[in-house]
């Protein structure tokens, strides 16, 4: 189990903004977990004990629908803090965890978060600055879903998972998603989803192995934006 403050990780997240000290304190507390496939790290309605940091793996925080289905909000990657919300606001989290395949995250308990880490002013300009990001992004993402045509869409949800993800040596975006997994993130049936992507593959602005999907055509795809 590597130290905090030779790790990497926290580069890309609010803890780069806390000093020597803090880290090696965070460091003695935190707690190293294996999250497996499928399992969940936190579900919907859980008062959380703490954040935690993923070090490796990618995941999904999702909310459970009327009607049975999830909703992916979100994907967690390597470097995302996750729980901060429902930390500071005191309240059960309202979405779920789940890791996509296995994860490594690191837990800080919530004690050693409200009683010193907050206490940095960094750490909290830091931290707002975050939860207000993420709210933006769940404003755009319900006014995508309810107005946006599914081209526009697919369009958007294939240059964020690009940038979130990157490529692989054959260039295609490095994640492996079910088509349940896009559809269920673009708040659509499974069966539109096959129809869409087979268009695109058609106009050859993507193409498909096994799970993962590659850009072919940028400029065609930011002009169904």
């Amino acid at each position: 189990m590597s130290k905090c403050e030779s790790c990497i990780i926290r580069r890309l997240n609010q803890l780069n903004s806390l000093n020597k000290e803090e880290i090696i304190r965070i460091s003695k507390c935190k707690k190293h977990i294996k999250i497996n496939k499928g399992q969940k790290l936190f579900n919907e309605g859980e008062n959380l004990k703490g954040i935690y940091c993923v070090q490796d793996g990618f995941g999904r925080l999702s909310k459970l629908c009327e009607n049975g289905k999830e909703q992916i909000v979100r994907f967690i990657v390597k470097g995302s803090l996750i729980g901060q919300r429902s930390l500071i606001s005191d309240e059960p989290t309202n979405l779920s965890a789940t890791a996509s395949e296995d994860m490594f995250v690191c837990f800080i308990p919530k004690e050693e978060i409200i009683n010193d880490l907050m206490q940095n002013p960094k750490f909290n300009i830091s931290m707002f600055k975050e939860l207000a990001d993420n709210l933006k992004n769940s404003d755009n993402f319900i006014l995508d879903i309810t107005n946006k045509p599914l081209k526009q869409r697919f369009s958007e949800a294939l240059l964020y998972l690009q940038t979130i993800f990157g490529s692989d040596h054959d260039g295609m975006i490095d994640v492996s998603l079910n088509r349940s997994d896009y559809a269920n993130f673009l708040g659509i049936r499974t069966e539109s989803l096959i129809r869409v992507i087979s268009t695109f593959k058609k106009n050859k602005i993507i193409s498909t192995k096994g799970k993962k999907i590659k850009i072919e055509n940028y400029n065609a795809l930011k002009n169904l934006m």
